[in-house]
């Protein structure tokens, strides 16, 4: 079993959010930026949307070319950027490769995007 994708995870993202006041370095901001790159396209977002709607929270490639009309080459493409931006695990199983979203990247990503004094506000959900 090979798991690839922690790159968000190794990846060390800025301890202070951009809009925290305080200005972000420039090698942190590179990084940011990769991530919020590989999120800012219509199709890598419904692929997130649907391998985390899906039964088991995970999705093999053929099981998304038909929802999103698009090539399993073009479908592919799309899973290895969001894999190497760590937002999506990869677990090879024969030949079939199945992606899951890493737990802890969208809520990472949205902290730093969320300005500190918001962040302190927010409803613990009961």
């Amino acid at each position: 079993m090979e798991n690839v994708g922690t790159a968000l995870a190794e990846m060390t993202l800025p301890q202070i959010s951009p809009l925290a006041g305080e200005p972000i370095d420039r090698a942190d901001a590179e990084r940011l930026a990769g991530v919020l790159k590989a999120l800012a396209d219509p199709a890598r977002l419904r692929l997130l949307s649907l391998i985390q709607s899906a039964p088991d929270g995970e999705a093999c490639v053929c099981d998304l070319t038909a929802p999103l009309g698009l090539s399993q080459p073009t479908v592919s493409h799309h899973l290895r950027i969001l894999t190497e931006a760590g937002l999506l695990e990869r677990e090879k199983r024969g030949v079939w490769a199945f992606y899951r979203l890493v737990p802890s990247a969208i809520g990472t990503i949205a902290d730093l995007l969320t300005p500190p004094r918001k962040r302190a506000t927010k409803k613990s959900p009961r």
